[in-house]
């Protein structure tokens, strides 16, 4: 409900309503000025409302430019998120969002881009237009106004000049084209598609950022939009004198002959943009830092369906559950580094992830290790980032639902449980949990199959068998699989997975699995976790809304969705 949202999200919804209200505001307030203000009057005489659009949309694009740096900041993030950890998880959380919020700023940027870069293009053609004028209308008079000095209004001099000389040959109109195609090749290669399957193009093409904030800081240096210096003014005013320049008489008297002067609006992006900047070389400079750090590789395991898992150990290295941590392996890129997932539990002795084979990076890590029988390759790691998953301790029943990939941060919840669960530790409050496994094909994830496997095991051999209850859902399925299922049916453990608890074949009914779940636990709080597609956790938010009971006494449902 809207409610449980606002309660939840405060803080990002406060966050975006005060980064929206600073955009407006800035806008607003810049719009009207350039709109009225008495030194801009013989530039709006040549630019008309153009030259109010293209001052404003450059206030926002320095504030958003400013913003834009700070989510990315991984570092920043995690030392707020430690400082912070006396405040609610929830708050907590929310910087979690770090990336949709850097999103959110990009797509404003290009927007905002759009609406500067056409208002410029407007201002080009009405420059072009007067200076060519000879009609000696105003915008023409002043056009021809100081050409030989620095004083002039109009920077196109001459009448051959078009606006692709003016767009590729001057500081502003070369620098705009080039922080604009950098925009673009940046918004455009971080879809998610391509981020999924070819992360280094992802990768690299995202470093145009520093050609992005070179160009922004030079970009106004020229100062080719310019308004009346405050000598002209006490001068010569417009309200006095606009009307003189037009009606010239041949032997002036009054006060108002002299031709107004003009001066550049003084270039000020490198003063918005200088402080993120900074920080954003620190946090650089710590990553490397970081990454020097060594790091040994204890254990490498080789899993079915080219599935690499690397158990290393780090000096000082603390994790908790649902982290994550970026991995750099020099030997094949010394730039790249790729975000995974820890699958292993805070109370074993190494740090684990599982790479699957995806994208050119991952095939050739995976060769090196496969191909290195005496020597390790080095791994350089930085981490680990994002909030723990610790609400899943919380909870008496927690039902777990984890989508393709998904799984993967179970990996880590479903051991740590099982520690906490052995050692009798007191913060543990669950007593059951239910697992479901959506998946299209289980090739990918045998090592999580062997997990599951080992843990019924233990929980078996020490009389917790009821303890974990999981179903696999395989929601791709060819007929092979089906004639084995068709021919085993009657094994005690399942022929896809080997697993005691049967596989279905489809997609889970939730409003049946959310039935015996509160049929099971009629008086219980129970705790939804998902980690997996935005359409799944509507589905899932539905039934825990219909199946909780209006009773405070009676089941509950509470959804949570972790970003991972």
């Amino acid at each position: 409900t809207m409610g449980n949202w606002l309660v939840n999200h405060w803080f990002s919804a406060a966050v975006l309503a005060a980064w929206l209200g600073i955009n407006i505001f800035l806008f607003t307030y810049y719009f009207l000025f350039f709109d009225r203000d008495e030194r801009y009057f013989y530039t709006r005489e040549i630019l008309g409302s153009a030259l109010a659009w293209a001052r404003a949309s450059a206030k926002c694009l320095n504030f958003n430019s400013m913003l834009i740096l700070l989510p990315v900041c991984r570092n920043l993030l995690s030392f707020l998120r430690g400082t912070c950890s006396c405040c609610r998880r929830t708050l907590r959380k929310q910087l979690d969002h770090n990336l949709t919020f850097h999103k959110l700023v990009a797509y404003t940027l290009a927007l905002l881009t759009a609406v500067h870069t056409i208002a410029h293009l407007f201002n080009l053609e009405r420059y072009n237009h007067s200076q060519q004028a000879t009609d000696g209308s105003l915008p023409a008079v002043l056009s021809k106004m100081h050409l030989q000095g620095s004083k002039w209004l109009n920077p196109i001099h001459s009448n051959q000049t078009t606006v692709e000389y003016v767009a590729f040959t001057t500081i502003p109109g070369l620098t705009g084209v080039i922080i604009t195609l950098a925009l673009i090749l940046m918004v455009t290669s971080s879809t998610e598609f391509i981020r999924r399957n070819y992360f280094e193009v992802f990768w690299y093409t995202h470093h145009l950022f520093i050609i992005y904030f070179a160009g922004l800081v030079i970009h106004g240096i020229a100062g080719l939009v310019r308004g009346q210096t405050e000598e002209s003014m006490e001068d010569v005013h417009p309200h006095r004198c606009a009307y003189y320049l037009t009606h010239k008489e041949e032997d002036c008297r009054h006060d108002c002959c002299n031709d107004p002067e003009f001066g550049s609006i003084p270039a000020e992006s490198w003063k918005w943009v200088l402080a993120p900047v900074l920080l954003y070389i620190f946090e650089r400079i710590l990553r490397i830092w970081r990454a020097w750090q060594k790091v040994v590789v204890t254990k490498v395991v080789m899993h079915p369906a080219r599935v690499l898992e690397l158990q290393m150990q780090k000096k000082g290295f603390r994790m908790e559950v649902g982290q994550y941590i970026f991995v750099n392996c020099p030997a094949i890129s010394l730039l790249e580094w790729h975000p995974f997932t820890l699958t292993s539990a805070p109370e074993e002795d190494f740090f684990s992830i599982h790479i699957r084979a995806a994208g050119d990076w991952t095939e050739r890590l995976i060769d090196t290790f496969q191909q290195q029988k005496l020597e390790m390759p080095r791994i350089e790691v930085d981490g680990p980032f994002g909030t723990a998953s610790e609400d899943v301790f919380q909870y008496e029943v927690a039902m777990l639902v984890g989508a393709g990939i998904g799984v993967t941060p179970f990996a880590s919840i479903l051991k740590s449980i099982w520690y906490k669960f052995q050692q009798d530790d007191q913060t543990l409050k669950t007593k059951k949990i239910y697992f479901y496994w959506l998946c299209r094909d289980t090739g990918a994830f045998a090592w999580f199959n062997d997990l599951l496997a080992s843990l019924e095991q233990k929980m078996a051999e020490s009389g917790k068998a009821d303890f974990l209850t999981y179903r696999l859902f395989l929601t791709g399925w060819d007929n092979s699989i089906a004639n084995n299922v068709a021919l085993r049916f009657d094994t005690p453990t399942d022929t896809v997975t080997g697993l005691r608890h049967k596989t279905i074949f489809g997609r889970p009914m939730w409003n049946s699995e959310f039935a015996a779940v509160a049929a099971a636990h009629p008086r219980s709080v129970v705790g939804v976790f998902l980690c997996g597609p935005g359409a799944l956790a509507k589905s899932l938010q539905k039934s825990c809304h219909q199946h909780s009971s209006l009773d405070p006494r009676k089941v509950k449902f509470y959804f949570n969705k972790e970003n991972f």
